[in-house]
């Protein structure tokens, strides 16, 4: 077999990883994947700021603005103004966010991060430098890494631009 169908074939393979998880985890929590991160980042500091949140998951404000919005419908985060900066907006966890983070299987993400931490820093390397390489060879090194992973979100992202 040729590198580029056995490349292509484990790029197969980690989107079919991914999207199994996907679809464990809308039975087990209904959520997506991306909007566990966010959880999990709220999580870790008590409360953050938009701006934090995408920083950190490589995504556009306006992109991390319309996943709160989802996630504020849902009850399971809350948006509040800083008391000690009132233009500052600071995101929190509710209680039905940590219940439903805590229903959620383990994210793909934890148990990535986990082996990829105990690898040694040159296979590390490695992999980031293969990794976006192929963003690159696939002109993705400029996306919005966005949390658009399913169709009910693309359709809504679709009646907002049209809607404009």
């Amino acid at each position: 077999m040729k590198r580029s169908d056995v490349s292509l074939v484990a790029l197969r393979r980690i989107l079919r990883a991914t999207e199994l998880y996907g679809r464990d985890l809308a039975k087990a929590a209904g959520l997506t994947a991306v909007q566990v991160r966010v959880l999990q980042v709220v999580l870790e500091k008590g409360f953050t700021t938009p701006k934090e949140i995408s920083t950190r998951m490589g995504v556009s404000q306006a992109t991390i603005s319309a996943l709160l919005d989802r996630l504020v419908l849902k009850g399971l985060i809350e948006r509040r103004k800083s008391e000690t900066d009132r233009r500052q907006t600071l995101i929190t966890m509710t209680d039905l966010g940590n219940a439903t983070l805590g229903r959620a299987p383990d994210p793909l993400h934890d148990r990535y991060v986990a082996k990829f931490d105990a690898l040694d820093d040159w296979e590390q390397a490695m992999i980031v430098a293969a990794l976006e390489r192929v963003a690159g060879l696939l002109n993705a090194e400029d996306l919005d890494a966005s949390p658009v992973l399913d169709i009910g979100e693309l359709q809504d992202v679709a009646q907002k631009r049209t809607r404009i």
